[in-house]
């Protein structure tokens, strides 16, 4: 019998709690510590979260400082005020657009920059996968040296946009270019052009260049996804008497949606970024018919010194390329793909 008149045998505390429940906790603590220190997600922390801090400062970062820039009058000449924040630069953009463009006004540079980078962000596209396709379809039907020509095709995605300029403002020189001297010399001189001086012209040369660069990317995404479809398909197409091409545009090419939005993507963004090509080939000022966005934003930015209405601009054109890939990457995140 215990002489304590019933009591516990672990000291009571003033909190409520016990002696022995106190030394557990304190003595777990450690244990919790290693476990949390053996994590993955600690473990893994060196990898990732540099890489994400650097991203989110110098990326991310500087795109929301781009949008502040955008909603003051900074000129360049001063430090940026930010007391005063509004979207006057974005209503002036939008307003020199519809007035110079879809009502009877003259035509604005806003306007020709936006209709300039939507033609060449929606024909190039186009474009390119559609002569991807049909060089993959060409490819793939066993030919000889086809390792050969598909090296060749995909060549020219390997130059950079100076390289491609330099290449092709000299094709396309018309004293000199090969494209008029071929065209002498096999007697079609009439058809001789001035391409990148003609404004009708000037905008087709450019998407033909970048046609001629790109077009090897659409081939090969086409290409492994045409080796992807079993040959069984192909057969019992044959046999239900289905001729080559209502094979590939009933059975084959819808099989391929996955293959073009992929491709589209990454074309559509490189017509985004096809500033240095027209930099190159026209300098700052290509004219109407061969302005884009990124050309604009460039002269307001560092030819006027127009630093908020260059960042007003940068943000149309930001938009614009997360109006491409958003969609892409929300697809992708449905199908448990990212």
């Amino acid at each position: 019998m215990r002489t304590d008149g019933g009591a516990d045998d672990a000291a009571v505390r003033t909190d409520g709690g016990t002696a022995t429940e106190s030394a557990g906790a304190t003595a777990d603590r450690p244990g919790r510590a290693r476990r949390l220190l053996d994590s993955e997600f600690v473990q893994s922390l060196p990898f990732w979260l540099p890489a994400t801090l650097l991203v989110g400062l110098f990326v991310y970062g500087a795109i929301g400082w781009n949008f502040l820039i955008s909603l003051t009058d900074w000129s360049g000449l001063r430090q940026p005020e930010y007391s005063n924040l509004d979207f006057d630069l974005y209503g002036r953009f939008f307003n020199s657009v519809w007035q110079g463009g879809l009502l009877s006004g003259p035509h604005t540079q806003e306007y020709w920059a936006l209709r300039n980078t939507l033609v060449l962000l929606v024909v190039f596209t186009v474009s390119a996968l559609v002569v991807g396709l049909l060089l993959a379809i060409l490819v793939d039907r066993n030919i000889r040296l086809e390792n050969t020509f598909r090296t060749i095709y995909l060549l020219p995605m390997s130059l950079s946009f100076v390289v491609t300029a330099i290449f092709w403002a000299w094709m396309y020189n018309p004293t000199s270019g090969l494209i008029n001297e071929s065209l002498r010399f096999v007697g079609l001189g009439s058809f001789t052009q001035q391409w990148i001086s003609d404004p009708q012209l000037k905008l087709f040369a450019v998407m033909f260049a970048l046609i001629w660069q790109f077009s090897g990317y659409a081939m090969v995404v086409y290409l492994a996804g045409l080796r992807a479809i079993p040959d069984a398909q192909y057969e019992a197409a044959k046999v239900d008497g289905a001729g080559l091409l209502k094979m590939y545009w009933r059975i084959i090419v819808p099989q391929l949606r996955a293959s073009t939005t992929s491709a589209a993507v990454v074309l559509m963004v490189f017509a985004l970024k096809a500033f240095d090509f027209l930099f190159v080939m026209f300098g700052t000022r290509p004219g109407p018919s061969a302005d884009i966005l990124a050309m604009m934003m460039y002269r307001e930015s560092f030819g006027t010194t127009n630093w908020a209405y260059g960042s007003a601009i940068a943000m149309v054109l930001f938009l614009l390329a997360l109006g491409v890939i958003a969609p892409y990457l929300y697809v992708q995140f449905k199908r448990g793909d990212l």
